[in-house]
């Protein structure tokens, strides 16, 4: 049986739902992806520095 409650505005505006990845998180990922991407580069396509 489902209970079906009512509850205030207050506790209604502290609910966090759907999002578990802030975006500091998603930035974060995408920069380490961004860096591993450039060492994997790095490694299967090296190059001298032009000097």
């Amino acid at each position: 049986m489902i209970k079906i409650q009512k509850i205030e505005k207050e506790q209604l505006e502290r609910i966090k739902g759907g999002a578990a990845i802030s975006v500091w998180t998603g930035i974060a990922i995408a920069a380490i992806v961004v860096f591993l991407s450039g060492v994997i580069e790095g490694i299967t396509n090296p190059e001298k520095c032009n000097s």
